[in-house]
């Protein structure tokens, strides 16, 4: 078994679990040593899951928000309509993304998830002497989106879509 599946099954079996699991009984399901049950924990919680260490085993904290990432194109104008298409429909736009053919990927956080967030993100570029990372890449860019569900991510889907705004990824992207 792969270290990923391992860590894939321990997140179903926490999430599983009414009760905490303690370390000793992941080592001995999985065969391996507690210490390697830790650092999957590390693992685990880098990729965004809340476990919590309690002194009778991890539980959950919470669940991990569904997560997505759209490959879009518009211009300057049509920017707020994008950001309020997402937090609209209960989407956080986690962050902007390029893929530049000689500087590589080129990434800035945003964590915007609401109108005021929008409102203040359009503000500073107005105020700034930048303009947004997409113009480096004709428009191009994509975005990490999170909301509570698939459900919701593919909402989000369709409304970026249907204003035109999504880009069909190529298989080789």
């Amino acid at each position: 078994m792969t270290g990923a599946k391992r860590r894939a099954e321990i997140v179903q079996r926490i999430q599983a679990q009414a009760e905490p699991v303690s370390g000793q009984k992941l080592a001995e399901a999985y065969g391996v040593s507690r210490q390697v049950i830790v650092q999957d924990i590390a693992l685990i919680r880098a990729a965004g899951y809340d476990i919590i260490a309690t002194n009778r085993g991890y539980i959950l904290n919470a669940p991990v928000a569904a997560k997505r990432t759209f490959k879009v194109q518009h211009s300057d104008d049509q920017l707020e309509e994008e950001l309020c298409c997402i937090v609209d429909l209960g989407g956080c736009v986690h962050n902007v993304m390029i893929q530049h053919r000689v500087y590589g990927r080129l990434e800035a956080e945003l964590n915007i998830n609401s109108r005021k967030k929008i409102a203040d993100f359009l503000e500073d570029i107005r105020r700034g002497k930048s303009s947004p990372l997409k113009n480096i890449t004709s428009g191009y860019h994509y975005h990490e989106v999170t909301a509570d569900n698939e459900e919701t991510l593919d909402m989000i889907e369709h409304a970026l879509k249907e204003k035109g705004f999504l880009v069909v990824q190529e298989s080789l992207e």
